[in-house]
């Protein structure tokens, strides 16, 4: 068996779920995530458990949020005037936009309250300060 090391292209099933038990995402009835490890193409947390696997090994591994997605930081939250927002875009609680940076680039937001006058996005990721379990299982590995 093929015993997997930084550099290596890695494709592997998965199922994430939340504290609570939830899954938050998987990648059952798909094809199995491709990626190389070590390179910044998965979150640190996983890409850390990886090294040292064998082809068709599973495990469960635990990524606390500083691994994961991060910490919440409040600063990524911003209120704005509701008539910033086009009278055409539905805005409720929940609902995803992308915003443009004022160097242009886009950034997704959620909103995360609102009323008649103001509405609140927040700009973290949606995982943010959440420790998450992968459930997942080394498919195939190719050496660098």
């Amino acid at each position: 068996m093929t015993t997997v090391k930084e550099g290596d292209t890695v494709r592997m099933h998965y199922t994430g779920t939340l504290a609570d038990g939830s899954t938050f995402d998987s990648s059952q009835g798909r094809d199995p995530l491709e990626f190389t490890v070590g390179a910044g193409q998965i979150i640190p947390g996983l890409d850390a458990a990886l090294p040292g696997m064998e082809t068709g090994q599973e495990k469960t591994v635990e990524v606390p949020a500083a691994d994961a997605y991060g910490d919440v930081v409040p600063e990524a939250k911003q209120t704005v005037p509701r008539d910033a927002i086009p009278a055409d875009i539905p805005v409720e609680v929940g609902t995803r936009l992308q915003m443009q940076t004022q160097t242009g680039q886009t950034m997704p937001v959620t909103v995360t309250a609102l009323d008649e006058s103001q509405v609140e996005l927040d700009a973290n990721h949606p995982l943010a300060g959440q420790d998450l379990t992968f459930k997942i299982e080394v498919v195939e590995v190719k050496a660098a």
